[in-house]
């Protein structure tokens, strides 16, 4: 059985489900576009927004025992993935509150007559959504595509199934009609088959770059509109007048939180020589100073990574960059503990022939490069096949801002690691995918903008 639990910090196998059968994504795909043709003519929005009211009073109610299904499946922190249902749940407050404005019809103003856009429904989605944050991946593709009219088939990642379940059952006790989410255990060539068929008309893929090729491809094919979020190698800079102590207390958050399993946290610390030999001391003392243990005990600060595969990846990833050529300022010892994890490790002395230069290390590895003049630190953060999120963080406000206009990113943030808010649009360039999820931009990438047009006789 490909889907099955495997708690990460015991090693032991708590759930194994069975793969979705041909008649089962048939039946999906009939019940999706049903529903659609039901909801094409932009009947039952507020029945629809009644289903995600109650979904978020839902994600609230039960916080800790959702949280603690993510922590069985991928092994968070509890503390985390209670923020995560918690974030989840102010999508639903957002989208509620401004799915009207949305989807209100757009008047183009024109000498030659009268002219506006709809915004409809474009009918069943499919959804390709990863495992290191198991309810908000869903989420913020769900939520808005629903109170759209686009129903929503679900490939959830292989190691949260029970998370991916969680959440389709939570949607249909809040009151969605079958057919709204439905979540199959399926395998690569299933997901080809409801791509192509006439049915869907759109597919959003997080994950990377190799998943996000094939079902591209596959997309591509059979002209569906798709969005892909395939991670990042993001750039942490810090500027040569950066508070040390200011820029020391985001260390964690931008690299560790999630135990470093985040798309947008940074990966690479481009450093001024001024602050290079301090910032490497205030680094080793945050990761020296983590505590590793279960996820489910709140004195715990680290987490193990989701699973032996990519513990094992990671390692690989480590050694080839130290056999050519890199440091380990700190870390990359073995864990005395029988979970899946890493030990948060610092790497420096990376040039660009080092094979890891331009590769994402998913999970609590540091790199950190040496610039002298911040154009150069401009051109090191550019250098790189990936543009999703970076940080930009000193004290001159406004040279923050002008070197943040710089960077090739779909993403900025200054003085603060990433962050994920429903009201800003979420994505990258490059490598790192195309289109936009949450915020209005997020709304709109699966609508169909309906133009009609008078013109004046």
């Amino acid at each position: 059985m490909a889907y099955k639990t495997v708690n990460p910090y015991t090693n032991q196998v708590e759930h194994e489900y069975d793969n979705a059968s041909d008649q089962d994504v048939e039946a999906a795909l009939q019940a999706g576009h049903e529903l659609y043709e039901k909801w094409r003519d932009g009947s039952g929005l507020a029945d629809r927004k009644r289903v995600i009211t109650k979904l978020g009073q839902l994600l609230h109610q039960r916080k800790t025992a959702l949280a603690e299904l993510m922590t069985r499946d991928m092994g968070k922190l509890i503390g985390e993935a209670e923020g995560e249902v918690e974030l989840c749940a102010s999508f639903c407050d957002y989208y509620v509150r401004h799915v009207d404005q949305f989807l209100a019809p757009r008047a183009i103003y024109t000498e030659s007559g009268n002219a506006y856009v709809l915004r409809q429904a474009s009918g069943v989605l499919m959804a390709v959504e990863p495992w290191n944050f198991p309810f908000y991946q869903i989420a913020r593709v769900f939520i808005p595509n629903f109170l759209v009219g686009n129903p929503m088939i679900l490939k959830d990642a292989s190691n949260c199934p029970t998370s991916a379940q969680a959440f389709a059952d939570l949607v249909k006790e809040a009151g969605a009609p079958t057919g709204s989410l439905t979540n199959l255990f399926i395998s690569y060539d299933q997901v080809g088959q409801i791509i192509a068929d006439p049915r869907v008309q759109g597919v959003c893929l997080t994950g990377s770059e190799r998943g996000g090729q094939a079902v591209a491809t596959e997309a591509a094919k059979n002209l569906k509109k798709n969005t892909m979020e395939l991670g990042g190698n993001d750039a942490f800079i810090v500027l040569p007048d950066a508070d040390i102590d200011k820029l020391a207390k985001v260390i964690y958050s931008a690299r560790l939180y999630n135990a470093g399993q985040v798309c947008t946290s940074s990966k690479r610390f481009i450093v001024p020589d001024n602050l290079y030999d301090e910032f490497l001391k205030r680094a080793k003392k945050v990761f020296s100073s983590v505590k590793m243990g279960d996820p489910l005990d709140r004195s715990t600060t680290l987490a193990p990574m989701n699973s032996k595969k990519a513990k094992d990846k990671l390692q690989k990833q480590v050694d080839t960059a130290v056999e050519h050529g890199a440091k380990v300022y700190y870390g990359n010892q073995p864990v005395d503990l029988p979970g899946q994890f890493f030990m948060p490790t610092i790497l420096t002395d990376i040039d660009k022939d080092n094979p890891i230069f331009d590769q994402e290390l998913f999970g609590p590895v540091m790199s950190v490069y040496k610039y002298h003049d911040v154009q150069e630190a401009i051109d090191l953060a550019n250098d790189s096949s990936f543009g999703l999120g970076n940080t930009v963080f000193g004290e001159n406000i406004q040279q923050a801002r002008h070197v943040a206009s710089q960077i090739e990113s779909g993403m900025t943030w200054i003085n603060s690691g990433w962050a994920s808010l429903p009201e800003l649009p979420f994505g990258g360039v490059k490598h790192s995918g195309y289109g936009r999820e949450l915020s209005e931009l997020g709304f709109t990438e699966f609508v169909n903008e309906h133009l009609v047009y008078e013109p004046e006789n």
